[in-house]
Formats: C-alpha cells, sequence, structure tokens
C-alpha cells in the first residue's frame, strides 16, 4: 500500500515542485520590479542574493523531502570561501539553483533573453548577475569586479547543458580569464544526476523516472596562482573532468 500511494505521489510531487518554483520566482519578480526603480538599486544587491540563495535552498530541500528528487552533497562539509570563481559541470537545468542555494553569494552569468524575460530579469538584474550577451571584454571586466568586489561567480564552462554521449562538452576558456584578471582561485564541482532528469532535449515537463536523484561534489580548489595561460588551464579543468566523471548515461 504504501509503495502504491509513493509511485502515486512522485509524479504528482514532481510537478509541484516546479509549480513552487515558478510561484517563488514570481514572487521574486515582482518585489524586484520597484527596488529597480530607486536610486542607487545596486545596494539591495546583497539582501536580493541573500533572498534568492535562501528559497533556492529551501526549494532544493523540498525536492529532497519529498523524495522526488533526493539531493546528495559530498564534500560540502568544508569552507565555501568569497570571491572564488566556481566552476561546474551542467548535465540538467537543475545545477544552477541548486547551486545557487548553497554557495555564499553568488553571482552567475546568465543568456540575455533571461535578462530580458519579465518573469526573470527583475530579480536577475537585482541580484548583480552578469549578461552573457555582453561583448568578451566588458564580461570578462564586469565579472572580474564583483569577484574583487568579494562576491563569487558560479559558472559552466560549457556554456549548455552536456550533449547526450559525452562526459562533457568543450569548454569555453572565458572562465580561466575572469580568473587570471581577478586573480582569484577556482572551485570545482562535479555534478551527476539520474536519467532524463531535465537533460539536454529531455524539457522540463517531461516526467523522469522516479524518484530521481542528483549528487553534488565539491572537487579541487586551485589557486590563483596556478592559473596560468588561459588556455592551458582551461585544458587542464577539461582534462580532471574527463577522468573524474563516470562514463555518459546511454539511458541518459
Amino acid at each position: 500500500m504504501k509503495t502504491f500511494f509513493h509511485r502515486l505521489w512522485l509524479p504528482i510531487g514532481y510537478y509541484l515542485c516546479w509549480i513552487w518554483f515558478g510561484l517563488g520566482g514570481l514572487f521574486l519578480n515582482i518585489a524586484c520590479v520597484p527596488l529597480l526603480l530607486l536610486p542607487n538599486p545596486e545596494r539591495y544587491g546583497p539582501r536580493a542574493r541573500r533572498t534568492t540563495r535562501w528559497m533556492f535552498n529551501f526549494w532544493v530541500r523540498w525536492l529532497h523531502f519529498s523524495d522526488v528528487i533526493p539531493a546528495k552533497w559530498i564534500g560540502f562539509d568544508r569552507p565555501l570561501g568569497n570571491g572564488t570563481i566556481y566552476v561546474a559541470n551542467h548535465p540538467c537545468l537543475l545545477d544552477a539553483p541548486i547551486l545557487l542555494g548553497r554557495l555564499p553569494d553568488t553571482v552567475c552569468i546568465i543568456k540575455p533573453a533571461l535578462l530580458r524575460n519579465p518573469c526573470t530579469g527583475p530579480t536577475a538584474r537585482m541580484c548583480g548577475f552578469v549578461s552573457a550577451g555582453e561583448n568578451g571584454v566588458d564580461l570578462i571586466r564586469n565579472a572580474a569586479e564583483r569577484i574583487i568586489a568579494g562576491q563569487s561567480l558560479l559558472i559552466f564552462p560549457e556554456g549548455t547543458r552536456t550533449e547526450r554521449g559525452v562526459k562533457i562538452n568543450a569548454l569555453k576558456p572565458g572562465f580561466a580569464v575572469i580568473a587570471r584578471r581577478a586573480q582569484c582561485p577556482v572551485q570545482l564541482i562535479r555534478i551527476r544526476s539520474g536519467p532524463k532528469l531535465a537533460r539536454k532535449g529531455n524539457p522540463w515537463w517531461r516526467v523522469p523516472p522516479l524518484p530521481c536523484w542528483i549528487e553534488i561534489t565539491l572537487d579541487e580548489l586551485i589557486p590563483a596562482a596556478e592559473i596560468g595561460d588561459p588556455l592551458e588551464f582551461t585544458a587542464r579543468i577539461a582534462a580532471h573532468f574527463n577522468a573524474t566523471l563516470p562514463p555518459p548515461d546511454p539511458n541518459a
């Protein structure tokens, strides 16, 4: 009987998770619109990031508690520093909100369409997220300035979710250029997730095999002094991910 009700609950809980995600985002964006109209709206940035982090963290706890998508954190008993670039692989759509719910005072680089979207743009602007639509020089300068000011940056160098049949897409070297300019450490994060969980080619509304799962591992911390040439450093990180990530799941 318990198994029957559990199986009945899982798809319902899955859609509830996304409904609550959407409602939480709508609430945040409505709250941020008037703040953007005030003088010096950037002064509210730290509070907006704390609120966003709290809401994402609450959402991740709900995913775990409901048994829909339990999250396993490995190595996160270590302290997380500010002024750091967090570099992660990107297997599924949940990666960014899950990490932003855990990482301290962190911004990320997002697509220009999300900044223009009235359902996501106000919160992203208030939090100080960096637009990927800026020319390369401006993007690197703006991201580095945020890190120097004490914020951290979450970046997925693949640029999009991992394609099927590979461990990781080719990495773009922008993160290494930013790290070199800001003279900051790079913290690697490895993410694994269950099959068909909002992967490339699997839209979020298509229910994956449930209960699904996600595993986030705090990997190597590389000091600023070891970054060196951005292209060589990017190749080093790509080799590390290819050596430590499991073979691609044929069912993903």
